[in-house]
């Protein structure tokens, strides 16, 4: 029977060899049909097969099983936990403890060196928990990662995820009620919100005598085509490490839960973020940030928007942002169901 591919069901088998329409050999007749091999016929742009259906095989994807990392995670309720007394050092003393960060960094390096799929930290990091002190930990994760991406040495990457980590601590100058504010804020507040950039570098210098991390944290705001803060300077001012965990920043921030905005599908983010590396953000650190990050979404458990279930399977060749997911015993290509979405991106410890 001929079937169309989003219709296939695992198991089924080719009753026929398969080709694009180039001619080109893609799958030999008898062959059994699972996730990869209905993605190598969607990338192929093949819309129909003959098959015979599976009426018997059960079918179990590997990916399913639920894993988890309690060391990970214990390592990152320690680190978040050590910025909360950064955070609290500074707002009394203006300084933090340089030696609490070494504390804190060492097992976060280890960590992050050890382990390479960063949307499952991602999603092992994404709580309702505070905003700030959580949201700097994420930043600090992904510009580890981001900076390496990019073909920065370890060491670098290193010291950049210790800047990125630190990036927001100028906000521990800022007044409780207006940081943690739940509407919107005034322009008089948003001014003030917007000095701990300046607080922020100025802490970081005075407590590690590092500039550029304390650059970073004054430069995160600034974008590239001169409409941040504090200063409005554009991409060719702004120090490359601030340029990285400016794309860190803004992507934690619109996939976390904020007092003033519900968080966004982390894939729908990343559509985002390419649109502002259009001006906004650098266009190197956004454009590999995508491209790095999407096939750590391969296999990742999500929810549509019509309440059902599945995995994605593949990202498709020219829409990156609509994957093809396999729900139950069908496949839905969201590259042409525009009526359907990705609504929520599970972590490995709820799949």
């Amino acid at each position: 029977m001929k079937v169309y591919v989003t219709d296939l069901k695992p198991g089924d088998r080719l009753i026929a060899d398969t080709f694009n329409r180039h001619g080109v050999h893609i799958l030999a007749k008898g062959t059994a049909l699972y996730d990869a091999e209905i993605a190598r016929l969607v990338q192929h742009s093949i819309d129909y097969v003959e098959v015979q259906p599976n009426v018997e095989e059960a079918y179990t994807n590997a990916s399913s099983a639920a894993y988890f990392f309690p060391e990970i995670k214990s390592t990152f309720d320690d680190a978040v936990l050590m910025f909360e007394s950064l955070f609290h050092e500074s707002m009394t003393t203006g300084t933090f403890n340089s030696e609490l960060v070494e504390d804190i960094m060492q097992p976060l390096f280890n960590v992050l060196a050890s382990q390479k799929d960063a949307v499952a930290l991602l999603l092992l990091l994404n709580r309702d928990a505070n905003y700030t002190y959580v949201h700097s930990m994420q930043v600090g994760m992904l510009s580890y990662y981001l900076a390496l991406w990019l073909g920065h040495p370890h060491d670098e990457a290193s010291a950049i995820c210790q800047a990125g980590y630190l990036h927001d601590i100028g906000k521990s100058t800022i007044p409780s009620e207006i940081l943690n504010k739940p509407g919107r804020l005034t322009r008089e507040e948003y001014e003030i919100i917007k000095t701990h950039t300046v607080n922020g570098y100025e802490i970081i210098r005075n407590s590690l005598g590092d500039t550029v991390a304390a650059t970073a944290a004054l430069q995160h705001h600034e974008r590239g085509d001169g409409s941040g803060y504090p200063y409005g300077i554009k991409e060719e001012e702004m120090h490359p490490w601030s340029r990285i965990i400016a794309v860190a920043d803004v992507y934690s921030a619109m996939t976390s839960n904020r007092v003033y905005q519900d968080k966004q599908e982390l894939i729908n983010v990343l559509k985002e973020l390419y649109s502002l590396s259009f001006g906004q953000l650098s266009a190197e650190p956004t454009h590999t940030f995508i491209r790095n990050m999407l096939p750590y979404f391969i296999n990742k458990k999500v929810k549509l928007t019509n309440g059902e279930l599945g995995y994605i399977v593949m990202n498709h060749p020219t829409d990156f942002f609509r994957p093809l997911v396999r729900v139950s015993d069908r496949f839905v290509d969201l590259s042409t169901e525009h009526d359907l979405d990705i609504e929520e991106v599970f972590s490995d410890s709820e799949a």
